[in-house]
C-alpha cells in the first residue's frame, strides 16, 4: 500500500508531505484546487513522462517520492525481474532537473523509465474516467475473467490457475516452434538453389584428394622430370671426376694422404693436416657412393611427369577459381561446401522432427483450449450475476451483462477462442461491445463493479479512483461508497470525489484547497479532523451557505 507522498516544486504544489492509511481514503476540494495535481505527480513515480511545464518554479529541481508497505505483496518475482533489489519498505523517487532532464530511482537504485512503468503497474492503479476505455481492451477483459476463475478453482483438482499457466507454455512453445520451422524453411529455399552448384564444386575439390597434396614436393618431383637428362649427365660426370684411376679426385687425395702420413710424426701440425686430408677423403667417399647411387636411380618416366604436371595444375586452377593461396584453403573451403551440402540434406529431416513437434503442441493446446473454453462456459452465469447484481445497485436495474466466448481461427493468448464482454444499460436493447453500449458514465459503473469483483478475486495494487461518480446521487451515491468501503477491507482505495456519501465513508478525509502565498497560487492538502470534517461534508450537501440541518445531515452520513 500507499504509506507516503513528498511532493517539492510541481505545479500549484510547493511543498507537500502526505501520510496515508490502510482502507478508505477520500479526497474533497474545490474544481481546480488541486486533486488532478496530486495524480500528476503520482503519474510521474509510475513511470508517465516527465514535462518541464508542470514544474512550478523550473530554476530549482522537482522531486516526488513515494513511499510503499509492500509486505506480503508477492512481489519479490517483479522486482528480480526489473534487476531491483526488493525492499519491503519501498521507496520510488522521481525528479525532474532545471534542464529538463528526469531521472527515477527505486530504493536509491537508478531505473529506467521502463523499468518504473513496469513497476508502476502493480503499485497503484489510477482509474478516472477517461481510462474507462480500458474496459473495452481485450487484455483487460480477459485478464477478468481468467482473474474470476482462479479464485473460483482454486481448491479444486485441477484449479484455472495451472491450466492458464500449461496453455501459456505450450503456446510459447508453438510460438517458439513456429519461427524455428519458417526460418528453416528460408534456410532450406536458399540452400537448395545453391546445392547442385556447391555440390559440383565439392565434388571437384574431392576428387583431388587435397589431403594427400604436398605442392612444393610435387613440384619439385615435377622439376626433375622434366631434367632428367641433364641430371643423369651431371651425375655421371660427377661420379666419374672422384674416380678415374690416377686422375680421379678421390685418387689424388690418397696419394696426399700417405705423404702427409709420412711426415705427421715430425710435428703436430704435419698430423693434423694428415687427419684433416683423411676426413676430407671420407667425405668424398661417401658423396661418391651418393652421387653414383643417385646416377643409377635417375631415369625418364614421361607418364609420371604428365600425372605430376596434370595434378600440378588442376591444383592452380582451383587456386585461381576460387581466389584462394595455397592448398590448405581449399581444403577448409572443401570442408565448407561439405557442411553447406550436408545441411541441406539435413534440413529435411529437421524440418519433419520439428513439425512432429509443432503437431504434438497443437493437440496439447487444443485440449488445453478445450479445458478453459469449458471452465469459462461453466463459471460464465455467476460471473455475469455477479456483475449484474452489482451494476444493477448502481442504478441500472434493466442492464444486461454476458460473456462472449468466438471462436478463434489460430491459438492466441486467450485460448482457442476470443474473449470480450457484452452489455447493454437499457431493456429491450441488443447487448454489444463496450464501446459501442455504454455512456461514460455506465461504463464507469461498470468498472467499479468489474473492480469490486477483482479486488476480491486477486491481489490488486492500491487503486485510485478519480471521481468515478460524476453523473451520480443520491442512494447510487451510496451505494458505490458501500463498494468502495468494502473494497478496502482488502486493498487500500483512495478516492477523490465530490459526493458527500462517499467521501463520508472514508476512514481518512483529506482536503485541497488553494491558498495564496507571497502573491502565488499554492495548493495544500490537509486531513480533516472530526469538526473540519463536519463541515466539509456540511458545504458538500448544501452546495453554499452550511447550515445546521447540513451540519446534521453530514454528522449522520459520518456514524
Amino acid at each position: 500500500m500507499l504509506t507516503a507522498i513528498h511532493i517539492e516544486n510541481f505545479a500549484l504544489i510547493d511543498a507537500l508531505d502526505l501520510k496515508l492509511q490502510a482502507g478508505l481514503t477520500t479526497i474533497t476540494g474545490e474544481t481546480g484546487a488541486g486533486k488532478s495535481i496530486l495524480l500528476g505527480a503520482l503519474g510521474l513515480v509510475l513511470g508517465n513522462r516527465a514535462d518541464l511545464s508542470a514544474v512550478r518554479d523550473t530554476t530549482r529541481k522537482c522531486v516526488v517520492e513515494t513511499h510503499f508497505n509492500l509486505q506480503n505483496s508477492g512481489l519479490e518475482s517483479l522486482f528480480e525481474d526489473l534487476y531491483l533489489d526488493f525492499d519491503p519498505q519501498t521507496i520510488v523517487r522521481r525528479e525532474i532537473l532545471p534542464s529538463g532532464k528526469s531521472r527515477a530511482f527505486v530504493n536509491d537504485s537508478p531505473v529506467t523509465l521502463n523499468q518504473l512503468n513496469s513497476l508502476g503497474n502493480y503499485l497503484v492503479d489510477i482509474h478516472s474516467q477517461h481510462q474507462t476505455t480500458q474496459l473495452s481492451g481485450d487484455d483487460f477483459q480477459v485478464n477478468v475473467i481468467n482473474a474470476y476463475l482462479v479464485e473460483q478453482t482454486k481448491n479444486e483438482n485441477r484449479p484455472a490457475s495451472t491450466i492458464l499457466a500449461e496453455y501459456a507454455a505450450a503456446l510459447n512453445a508453438h510460438t517458439k516452434l513456429l519461427k524455428e520451422i519458417d526460418e528453416l524453411k528460408k534456410q532450406e529455399a536458399t540452400l537448395i538453389k545453391e546445392y547442385e552448384y556447391n555440390t559440383f564444386l565439392l565434388e571437384e575439390l574431392e576428387a583431388v584428394q587435397l589431403d594427400k597434396i604436398d605442392l612444393p614436393v610435387l613440384e619439385e618431383e615435377s622439376i626433375q622430370l622434366s631434367n632428367v637428362e641433364s641430371i643423369a649427365l651431371a651425375l655421371n660426370e660427377a661420379n666419374e671426376l672422384l674416380i678415374l684411376e690416377e686422375s680421379g679426385i678421390i685418387d689424388q687425395l690418397r696419394i696426399s694422404q700417405k705423404r702427409l702420413q709420412q711426415v705427421s710424426a715430425y710435428a703436430a701440425h704435419y698430423a693434423s693436416l694428415a687427419e684433416r686430408t683423411t676426413s676430407v677423403l671420407i667425405e668424398l667417399e661417401d658423396l661418391q657412393i651418393d652421387i653414383a647411387t643417385q646416377a643409377e636411380n635417375i631415369e625418364a618416366d614421361p607418364e609420371r611427369l604428365e600425372t605430376v604436371n596434370n595434378v600440378i595444375a588442376t591444383i592452380e586452377n582451383l587456386l585461381r577459381k576460387h581466389h584462394l593461396t595455397n592448398v590448405q584453403e581449399l581444403i577448409s573451403y572443401r570442408d565448407e561446401l561439405a557442411g553447406k551440402v550436408l545441411s541441406t540434406q539435413g534440413l529435411s529431416k529437421k524440418l519433419k522432427n520439428l513439425q512432429a513437434q509443432l503437431e504434438t503442441v497443437s493437440k496439447e493446446l487444443v485440449n488445453l483450449g478445450d479445458e478453459i473454453h469449458k471452465m469459462r462456459v461453466a463459471h460464465a452465469p455467476a460471473f455475469e450475476q455477479e456483475i449484474l447484481d452489482t451494476v444493477h445497485a448502481l442504478g441500472m436495474p434493466d442492464a444486461q451483462f454476458k460473456l462472449h466466448l468466438e471462436p478463434a481461427t489460430t491459438f492466441i493468448a486467450t485460448g482457442i477462442e476470443s474473449v470480450s464482454f457484452r452489455f447493454t444499460a437499457n431493456k429491450g436493447t441488443m447487448l454489444q461491445a463496450l464501446d459501442k453500449a455504454a455512456s461514460g458514465g455506465e461504463l464507469s459503473r461498470l468498472m467499479l463493479a468489474i473492480k469490486s469483483l477483482l479486488s476480491r478475486c486477486m491481489r490488486l495494487p492500491t487503486i485510485i479512483f478519480d471521481e468515478i461518480d460524476t453523473g451520480v446521487s443520491g442512494s447510487i451515491a451510496s451505494k458505490m461508497a458501500t463498494i468502495m468501503t468494502q473494497m478496502s477491507r482488502s486493498m487500500q482505495v483512495i478516492a477523490i470525489t465530490h459526493l458527500p456519501q462517499i467521501a463520508a465513508a472514508g476512514t481518512d478525509h483529506l482536503f485541497v484547497k488553494k491558498k495564496i502565498v507571497d502573491d502565488r497560487t499554492v495548493s495544500q492538502i490537509q486531513l480533516l479532523n472530526s469538526v473540519d470534517r463536519v463541515e466539509e461534508l456540511a458545504q458538500m450537501l448544501s452546495g453554499g451557505t452550511v447550515s445546521d440541518a447540513a451540519r446534521e445531515n453530514a454528522r449522520e452520513l459520518l456514524k
